[in-house]
């Protein structure tokens, strides 16, 4: 058994309406990249969420009470947090530099994944402009997956990742935040060990597991490899959705 990951390289740099599905298609030709029935494309959130327009100036902000409160604990920019309230269903954690919240998505991250790096708009100072997260990243996913598809003539899957940090770690690690033709969790359940004993407890977070793998070659600064292609992934594909990772609040023992 092998996993394969490979970085698309001389990705051009992603403009809104951009189709990803033709930039990839066209990429993979340039490289003489094959690709085969199963295989994964893993792609950084910031392409995405650039293809969709998902750009916001901050001189466009004007933050409420709420944000202008809380950007005074957490010595944020008011309109940056604004555009964090914006995007979230609820705030769980604030401190100087910190505001971790419940994304409108129903994951939990830092300021609702809005980003300043590798970010640049069209007018105005570059420190002004900022990324928000896919609308909806299963949705954005699915899109991608089936121009892949029709282009490459066979089944594939899609996986949209960023970077997280976790509960009682530092660092942080690729997370799936949309998905479309793989599945988001393994259930082993039912299934016995070396020596016969039935799994009882056993759910492989597989998408998440994909999306930390990808995330090492891809880089984090000025790498210019946000697409991974993956070959060999050990599970059968089949439809999911980010769903499937997110823990109910009342099974949540970390809030």
């Amino acid at each position: 058994m092998a996993l394969t990951l490979l970085t698309i390289t001389d990705f051009p740099l992603v403009k809104p309406g951009d189709d990803l599905a033709e930039i990839i298609f066209s990429s993979c030709i340039k490289q003489d990249l094959q690709v085969k029935p199963g295989d994964i494309f893993v792609l950084a959130q910031k392409i995405v969420s650039k293809s969709e327009g998902r750009l916001v100036n901050l001189t466009t902000v004007i933050p409420s009470d709420e944000a202008i409160r809380i950007a005074g604990i957490t010595e944020k920019d008011p309109r940056f947090v604004e555009m964090v309230l914006r995007e979230s269903n609820e705030v769980l954690r604030t401190g100087v530099n910190t505001l971790i919240v419940e994304h409108k998505k129903g994951f939990v991250c830092a300021n609702a994944g809005i980003d300043h790096s590798n970010v640049k708009g069209d007018w105005g100072e570059d420190k002004d402009w900022v990324l928000l997260l896919p609308e909806d990243a299963d949705v954005s996913a699915e899109k991608i997956r089936k121009g892949l598809e029709k282009k490459f003539e066979c089944k594939l899957g899609v996986l949209i990742i960023d970077s997280h940090g976790r509960a009682w770690r530092n660092g942080t690690v690729g997370m799936a935040i949309g998905l479309s033709g793989l599945p988001a969790l393994v259930d082993l359940r039912g299934q016995e060990d070396l020596f016969g004993f039935k799994l009882k407890i056993t759910q492989v977070g597989a998408a998440d597991e994909l999306a930390a793998a990808a995330s090492l070659i891809m880089g984090q600064a000025k790498e210019g490899t946000p697409v991974v292609h993956v070959c060999g992934f050990p599970y059968p594909l089949r439809e999911s959705s980010l769903a499937e990772l997110i823990r109910e609040k009342e099974r949540d023992l970390f809030r």
